[in-house]
């Protein structure tokens, strides 16, 4: 078992954290307060390359391994994880299905741009639409349709809880088209953001992540292409969960970076806070809690490189995306609420960052597979 990255690992991770401190973390607080969408570092991103990382060299992509992504994922969600959600999604969910299951001709006219993050000069992104009103965990009840009309399909129905909702250009769909084929009557579509009948609803004023930009999507009677739908017809429910698998170690990645940002914090503070007479990282609580935090985060750490190692080499990591996410998530949670006690009053207000911090970690206890859904995942398999 070899524990060392590479000289290439290292500095992707080096140059993520770089690009973290001098261009996330400047102005953080005033986009989270006002839920400003992080266009410009979005931007610089894509012209780094971050926005492709795993595409093929071939398709305008990095042709990067999935363990430098889950190390750029980490060092970026330390400063903002509104920004790390952004290129999640981007990454795991719409370049890597359209890279593995779409056809030559969706790769040349949208996964290109998509992995640059760019066409024309202007920023181009995807979303990833699965879950509605009425669908959240339970993804086979998709009331969204897909009536086949011959050389097209008629989109009907309201997505939910969409990243990247407002500023994607192209979607990709999961719709029902035949009911009585239950997950096997699912399709996945890719849809042009400005294709008539496409509604974006109001922005949702969440609890965090409050950067990035999270909308229901609304389809009226809106034509779809048949040469845009991904996949046979009726392989959209196995795309999703497919493509999901993957999407969790980047937001395992991204817990694991919220509780490292959290941590870090946290170590650096009780350097410099003083109570009764000495630094409170001379009181053992203190450094009780800062070895609990150390010890989690590192075990999350460790989970994270595991699943995105065994999907680079071709092994099914299904249980082990499901693991890291639930660990990391939880560890995220539990670690940025500890950083907030150790800060005590200075960490209830936004200046000591570690509330945000806070705020952010829940969300990734919910998305991607809520904690309880990545629980089944795991039972199954090991009571096979």
């Amino acid at each position: 078992m070899l524990f060392e990255l590479t000289e290439e690992q290292l500095m992707i991770k080096q140059a993520a954290r770089d690009f973290a401190v001098n261009e996330c973390l400047p102005g953080v607080i005033e986009r989270d307060e006002l839920q400003r969408f992080p266009k410009e570092q979005i931007e610089k991103l894509a012209d780094l390359g971050f926005m492709g990382m795993m595409v093929k060299p071939e398709y305008g992509g990095g042709g990067m391994d999935t363990v430098s992504y889950v190390l750029a994922m980490e060092e970026i969600s330390k400063i903002d994880a509104s920004v790390s959600v952004c290129v999640s999604v981007n990454n795991s969910l719409v370049c890597y299905g359209l890279q593995e299951y779409a056809t030559e001709e969706q790769k040349q006219k949208y996964l290109m741009p998509l992995a640059q993050g760019k066409k024309d000069g202007e920023l181009y992104i995807g979303a990833f639409l699965l879950s509605e009103p009425e669908a959240g965990s339970d993804a086979t009840s998709q009331r969204t349709t897909a009536e086949d009309k011959g050389d097209h399909y008629l989109l009907n129905g309201t997505k939910n809880w969409i990243t990247n909702g407002s500023s994607a250009s192209v979607y990709l769909v999961i719709a029902q088209t035949d009911v009585s084929k239950g997950s096997r009557g699912i399709n996945a579509f890719i849809v042009e953001k400005n294709s008539p009948g496409v509604e974006v609803g109001a922005k949702e004023n969440k609890m965090g992540i409050r950067g990035s930009d999270t909308h229901s999507i609304l389809f009226t009677d809106v034509k779809v292409p048949k040469e845009n739908r991904i996949g046979a017809d009726g392989f959209g429910f196995a795309f999703a969960m497919k493509t999901l698998a993957g999407g969790r170690i980047g937001i395992a990645a991204q817990a694991l970076g919220i509780a490292a940002g959290a941590y870090e914090l946290s170590l650096a503070y009780s350097k410099e806070r003083k109570a009764f007479g000495t630094e409170i990282m001379n009181h053992q609580i203190i450094q009780f809690k800062l070895a609990d935090m150390a010890t989690r985060i590192e075990a999350a750490r460790l989970l994270c490189l595991k699943a995105a190692w065994e999907k680079d080499q071709g092994i099914d990591y299904t249980l082990s995306s499901s693991m890291a996410k639930v660990f990391a998530s939880e560890t995220a949670m539990w670690t940025a609420t500890e950083a907030v006690q150790i800060h005590g009053g200075y960490g209830f207000v936004k200046e000591y960052h570690v509330e945000r911090l806070m705020r952010d970690a829940k969300i990734t206890q919910i998305y991607e597979g809520t904690s309880e859904v990545q629980r089944i995942v795991i039972s199954r398999s090991i009571l096979k």
